[in-house]
């Protein structure tokens, strides 16, 4: 096999990787979507080309969806009779609208409750003493928590919250794809966590994406997301150029948690490509601090139980007997007073107080008038000072800064609006200066998320922003080795996620160890496994190396490369290997002189070249298994001679590492995962949730539509156009039945099926639509048997034109033979036109000085034949005689229908329909097109054999007149008013028709024009050769007078010889006798 790095790959191998390629190509091109994951709330802001961070709204156009999902109890009959019925699902606002009504079937802030167990649970007990109506069971495979719904019976399987939260993911997703547009798809995501989310927690929210369809790109803790959104607008100093980070706390209080985070921000300069250098911004944290049950429903139950005091403190319930837990163990009240306890919190932060009354509150004839006031809440709150201080000294703790090192404190969070909180981060930070409001509460959060999706994405480009997550807890190692427990940390809980360790273990036979976290608790810490390890040819590849490279045990070393992983921040094994350093002897000098010479050996293998860190490396696959050898020296190893070769160990010997991948298998540990079996069960059963509320979104328009269907058969029996094409019988009956159908709607029909609906409105329809198509009919007939009248004219018109272009076309062929015949005699015995005469040209240092008359130089291009005219359009006999039988079967149906319907009542069905009129005159209009076009196509002129004009260059001495060429042939085809005159009937014929005429009359006429043309041409030569002789005459005797004063100053000076000429006359005159001067004229 080739070594390592040269493999060749096969043919399927390529189709594969292509395949793979062009599927995770098609994948990026689709949108993404950031999700801030609340206890309370869920908002998500999606990403896609043209849609930049944009909110995803609700149905109700909200930005963000409560977290929360309700079972609608089926009441129709028709729909607890048809099988694979669901309950209908309400999310949002809507489900807890219906908390007071179902207090069993609406579930909410969720969150708390993922990756949990069951039992011996604080946050499940506080869970089920603020949400009484529902009923919590323990889940039967893992030990995990689950929700018995009141809507399906006590057998079937309980749903998990995974389940659940998939529901709400799926809403939100749905939503998304509404936004992004019709054929987007939606399947990557990043979610934001908390910071102190353990492996449990983090595996079950990405099993609930998974379970709506969503493939996790990354999970983020919030303080990150709310810091990336923080830096997209801002740029921070370069540490490379002196500059010093900046240090912000981000302080996140939401319904369920409070988190604080210490972040880092600072610019630093990277290579770029090529040469370049680029700075990039980084956001790191560097330490968190967290409390898991401070939160808004923390205060919210702080309120609810003043309530509850006071409300069994009232005369009436003291009478009944009822007492504090009595009420917490009845759901509807409960229902009622925790949503409102959440109202007068939110209201306390900006009015110093509030109230509220109840009526049938805990029994029908109850009622209760509940007032609170600012001061009165924070006096109830005040046990609660300390917990919202708690997170910060431990993030600084944990980041190893102090209140000093801090710029800013940047608040996120719905509950950070409360006027208490405030308060109390104000004495925690000492100053209040520090505490910024610059970024928005409720979504910088989700738009840091969608920003970091973005950045994972390749199908964006967004701003270089460097974004650094720890791992939130210790993690180490444990494996058992001779009997005895071990462990090695590994991380510390500050540790960047996908950062990479090499350990190294003294193994030498196949092993199983685990990594795992530590979590802090009231007890100490607890140790919770996350993965198992279990290497499969351990022992195989230590006993290749002792056998094939000669390696002692001791020599050996095992190494295993582990990291956090950058998509969840949980420690992963990323490769095993096991190697050792053996002595390779050198060959004879014949085989170093063939490895010189690059033969190599024959009983060795080649060195590998050295790589770039001057080490030489090789690696080569046995039996074709994953593992793989660096460089195996196999017919050395199989030499009996070998071990004698090797223990000589001569001075050339080299040591070289020989290394073997290891091939190992991972398993989540912890509760176990979701079987295959019931994963199936959990993804068929949201299926058939879907099926049923697409069926049921079928039936209600199926119903709505019958009902504005009864609404509008009330208006058609009063129209009068309805009156006159129906009798009084059919009018009776139909407001009978539709006066049945309307009582039905509102008795047995609200609970029918939709089948039942489809049928009913299907008989409506039919006694209906028969007497609206009359009236429709005849509302449009008029107007289409006008329009086939207008096209059985035109098609008359074309037939007309046809047989009188079929007269014209044989003169048309005459007239164009004889013009061809008249053009080839002229061109050969009238060579004069193309010849033209140069004057003389006078000698320039003689005659430089004369004072000519304007002279301009003038082309005189010699004509060329004028070329035959276009063949006429030629229309066959074929031609006419299939329009002339179109336009004739036509006519007789038109007159037979218009017969027929002469005879029927306005009652009665029509002989014809409009649609049929239609069809008609496209029939006649296609057969007339399809002449036109096969006709009209003329081919293109054939070029005549003296393409090009004979040029002549003319001096022609003009007064200052403008030159002008010859003019071309003029464009003088018979006017319209002539073409109509020739061809009658043309003026009902259509543009393309009319279009053919006149191509044809210029085709009669082209030749007279030509002869014309040559006649005014010849004139015009004659007229110029005249002017010119004259010009001549003019310039001779201005030349014969100048001469003869030069020759008398010539006779003056005797010394001097007499001057000659300087150039060759151009003409062809022969010399007259006289002097040089006049040689030259």
């Amino acid at each position: 096999m080739p070594p390592h790095g040269k493999r060749r790959f096969s043919p399927l191998f390529t189709i594969i990787s292509l395949l793979l390629f062009f599927t995770y190509s098609a994948s990026a091109a689709s949108a993404v979507l950031g999700i801030d994951l609340g206890t309370e709330y869920i908002k998500a802001a999606l990403v896609k080309p043209g849609i930049p961070l944009e909110i995803v709204l609700t149905k109700d156009s909200k930005r963000k969806e409560a977290a929360a999902v309700a079972f609608k109890p089926t009441n129709s009959k028709a729909s607890k009779s048809e099988e694979n019925t669901f309950p209908e699902r309400i999310y949002g606002a809507d489900a807890l609208a219906l908390s007071a009504r179902f207090p069993g079937d609406v579930y909410s802030n969720l969150k708390p409750l993922l990756g949990l167990q069951f039992k011996d649970n604080d946050v499940v007990a506080s869970y089920t003493g603020r949400h009484p109506g529902l009923r919590l069971v323990e889940g039967k495979d893992r030990g995990t928590i689950g929700f018995q719904s009141e809507s399906f019976d006590s057998g079937a399987e309980p749903f998990l919250v995974e389940e659940l939260l998939a529901m709400e993911l799926q809403n939100i997703r749905d939503n998304a794809v509404a936004l992004a547009g019709k054929g987007s798809t939606i399947q990557d995501a990043v979610i934001t966590i908390p910071s102190f989310y353990t492996a449990q927690e983090r595996r079950a929210v990405s099993l609930a994406a998974d379970l709506a369809g969503l493939r996790v790109l990354a999970l983020i803790s919030d303080g990150l997301s709310v810091g990336l959104n923080y830096a997209t607008s801002r740029t921070f100093p370069t540490i490379n150029e002196g500059g010093k980070p900046e240090f912000h706390l981000v302080y996140d209080m939401g319904a369920g948690s409070t988190t604080a985070t210490i972040l880092r921000f600072q610019g630093k300069t990277v290579k770029d490509v090529g040469k370049f250098n680029k700075t990039v911004q980084e956001v790191q944290i560097l330490g968190s601090g967290w409390d898991k049950t401070l939160g808004g429903d923390a205060l919210n139950e702080i309120v609810m139980d003043d309530m509850i005091q006071k409300f069994i403190a009232t005369s009436r319930l003291k009478a009944m007997g009822v007492d504090a837990k009595h009420v917490k163990e009845h759901g509807r009240t409960m229902a009622k007073l925790w949503k409102e306890a959440e109202r007068m919190r939110q209201v306390l932060s900006a009015n110093t107080e509030t109230s509220s009354s109840f009526e049938g509150l805990f029994y029908e004839d109850v009622n209760f008038k509940y007032k609170l006031s600012r001061t009165e809440f924070e006096n109830l709150a005040s046990g609660y000072a300390m917990r919202v201080q708690r997170p910060i000294t431990a993030a600084l703790e944990s980041a190893k800064l102090s209140l000093s090192d801090i710029e800013s404190v940047i608040l996120h969070g719905g509950a950070v609006r409360t006027p208490f909180v405030q308060k109390q981060l104000e004495t925690a930070i000492k100053s209040a200066d520090k505490i910024r409001t610059n970024v928005n509460s409720d979504e910088a959060a989700v738009f840091g998320a969608a920003f970091r999706a973005a950045g994972i994405s390749p199908s964006f480009r967004v701003k270089d922003i460097r974004a650094g997550d720890i791992a939130g807890y210790a993690v180490g190692v444990a494996w058992t080795l001779d009997g005895k427990e071990r462990q090695q940390k590994l991380f510390v809980p500050t540790s960047q996620t996908g950062a990479e360790k090499q350990v190294s273990l003294k193994f030498t036979a196949d092993l199983s160890f685990t990594l795992y976290e530590q979590i802090p608790a009231t007890a100490g810490l607890i140790e919770l496994p996350v993965v198992t390890v279990q290497t499969l040819n351990l022992t195989s590849s230590v006993q290749r190396l002792t056998e094939k490279f000669g390696c002692t045990i001791a020599d050996i070393n095992t190494q295993f490369a582990i990291r956090l992983s950058p998509v969840d921040g949980l420690p992963e094994l990323v490769r095993g290997s096991v190697s050792c350093e053996a002595v390779e002897k050198k060959g004879g000098v014949v085989d170093g002189v063939k490895d010189f010479l690059g033969f190599g050996s024959k009983k060795s293998d080649q060195e590998p070249p050295i790589d770039d860190a001057g080490a030489e490396t090789s690696s080569t696959s046995l039996d074709g298994e994953s593992s793989t050898i660096a460089s195996p020296k196999e017919s050395k190893a199989s030499d009996p001679t070998a071990d004698k070769v090797a223990d000589e160990k001569p001075k050339d010997a080299k040591p070289k590492t020989q290394t073997i991948f290891l091939d190992f298998s991972t398993d989540a540990a912890g509760f176990p995962s979701l079987s295959t079996e019931k994963l199936r069960q959990i993804k068929d059963r949201l299926q058939a949730f879907d099926a049923s509320d697409r069926s049921r979104m079928k039936r209600e328009e199926t119903l709505n539509t019958l009902e504005a269907f009864t609404y509008k058969a009330r208006d058609l029996v009063e129209d009068e156009g309805f009156i006159s094409a129906s009798t009084d019988k059919q009018r009776t009956e139909i407001e009978e039945q539709f006066k049945s159908a309307s009582e039905w709607l509102y008795g047995d029909g609200a609970d029918a099926s939709r089948e039942t609906l489809k049928a009913r409105l299907d008989h409506l329809r039919g006694l209906v639509d028969p007497v609206q198509k009359r009236k429709d009919e005849a509302a449009r007939r008029p107007k289409e048997v006008k329009a086939l009248q207008e096209a059985l004219e035109q098609t008359k018109a074309m037939v007309s034109l046809i047989s009188q272009n079929r007269e014209a076309q044989s003169i048309a062929e005459e007239i164009a033979s004889s013009a061809s015949a008249s053009d080839s005699s002229t061109a050969s015995t009238d060579p004069a036109n193309s010849e033209t005469t140069e004057p003389p040209a006078s000698p320039v240092d003689d005659f430089a000085d004369l004072d000519d008359d304007p002279v301009t130089t003038s082309s005189t291009v010699t004509p060329e034949p004028p070329p035959p005219p276009p063949p006429m359009p030629s229309y066959s006999a074929d031609d006419l005689t299939l329009l002339t039988t179109k336009q004739e079967s036509v006519q007789k149906w038109l007159e037979s229908k218009l017969a027929e319907q002469e005879k029927l009542s306005p009652t009665d069905d029509p002989a014809f329909l409009s649609s049929d009129l239609a069809a008609k005159s496209k029939e006649l209009n296609e057969a007339v097109m399809k002449i036109l076009q096969k006709k009209m196509q003329i081919p293109n002129r054939p070029k005549s054999s003296s393409s090009r004009a004979k040029k002549s260059v003319t001096k022609t001495v003009t007064p200052k007149a403008s030159v002008t060429k010859s003019a071309e042939p003029e464009d003088t085809a018979g006017s319209m008013d002539d073409i109509f005159k020739q061809m009658p009937g043309l003026d009902k014929a259509t543009e393309e028709e009319i279009a053919a005429a006149v191509k044809a009359q210029k085709a009669t006429t082209e030749q007279d024009q030509s002869e014309k043309a040559t006649e005014e041409e010849k004139t015009e030569k004659t007229e110029k050769t005249e002017k010119t002789e004259k010009t001549d005459e003019k310039r001779k005797e201005k030349v014969r007078e100048k001469a003869k004063e030069k020759a008398k100053a010539k006779s003056k000076e005797k010394k001097k010889p007499k001057p000659k000429s300087k150039s060759k006359p151009k003409g062809k005159a022969k010399p007259t006798g006289k002097s040089s001067d006049h040689e030259e004229l």
